[in-house]
């Protein structure tokens, strides 16, 4: 199945980049069924994967993918594949290379959990690089070191890491790791690329320590928060679903990255089909396991 994911994940990036081409206006043009905004782009890529499972000969698959939900593409499906064909969809329509196909494959069933992941990919839009795993282990093909690298960081003042704001109301962002801002900003560095996928990813190539998305712990910690998630999502909450994290943990677990939900809980039972606020997800993933403790111990959880 690698091999498929591989060439599904390359081929939605090549009819990315030939419709970027044509220079044609972003815009937004719907809501996924999540509640997440659609640009021109994220059909184009849906589409495309579409396409290429609706063709595919070499196995028997269903998608679930961010627009589409679930889809039979073949009577009795064999495998599933859970496709955000575009994370990071905001870099990917602005050109900046903070954005990848993610493709995560597990056997078919509607209960399935991302612990039922057997391989997964990742290919960056812009350069084609690919991050990918299965059983075997994990590969990379494109960079110029090999993958995984992990960077040895344990102090949070020295710490290269991201933060997530996407359906976030900042003024709870801000209070529960705004101090982790202060400490790290000038001594490390701080970065909002706009795809969970990418910022994870980089933590497995060594370019970053860190990366930390608070939302849903927030939510479930102080439900009175609820309708301030609402505004900033424009009536919906957005927080990590399913799709946005599937092939990622499953990479970053094969590669050593400590990973887990804001709670320092495994991210294994996340439901592969599930869009709603309790099974949207949290995360804290760091290079090494102090790191890791240190950025939970330093979130303020209590405001």
């Amino acid at each position: 199945m690698i091999n498929v994911a591989l060439d599904l994940a390359r081929y939605v990036r090549s009819a990315v980049l030939n419709y970027r081409s044509q220079q044609v206006r972003r815009h937004v043009r719907g809501d996924s069924p999540g509640g997440d905004a659609q640009f021109d782009i994220d059909y184009i890529a849906e589409d495309a994967a579409v396409r290429f499972l609706q063709a595919e000969t070499r196995c028997r698959a269903a998608l679930y993918s961010e627009d589409r939900g679930y889809l039979a593409i073949h009577s009795d499906p064999e495998y599933l594949f859970v496709v955000d064909p575009i994370d990071g969809t905001r870099p990917a329509a602005a050109g900046l290379e903070m954005a990848m196909v993610s493709v995560a494959v597990a056997p078919h069933d509607r209960d399935a959990a991302l612990k039922d992941v057997v391989c997964a990919v990742l290919v960056e839009v812009e350069s084609g690089r690919a991050i990918y795993g299965d059983a075997q282990g994990l590969r990379a093909d494109g960079y110029q070191v090999d993958l995984p690298r992990l960077n040895d960081a344990r102090d949070i003042a020295y710490m290269f890491w991201s933060i997530e704001l996407n359906g976030h109301p900042m003024s709870l962002m801000a209070k529960a790791y705004g101090d982790l801002v202060d400490a790290s900003a000038n001594s490390g560095a701080v970065f909002v690329f706009n795809s969970s996928t990418f910022s994870i990813s980089r933590i497995i190539t060594g370019q970053m320590d860190a990366y930390v998305d608070v939302g849903n712990r927030v939510l479930r910690d102080h439900p009175e928060t609820e309708p301030d998630f609402r505004r900033a999502g424009r009536g919906s909450i957005l927080h990590l679903f399913p799709y946005d994290i599937a092939a990622v943990v499953f990479l970053a677990q094969l590669a050593g990255v400590v990973i887990t939900d804001a709670y320092g809980g495994s991210l294994d039972e996340t439901k592969l089909q599930d869009m709603g606020p309790m099974n949207q997800q949290s995360c804290v993933a760091a290079c090494t396991a102090e790191l890791h403790a240190a950025l939970i111990k330093s979130i303020n959880w209590t405001f």
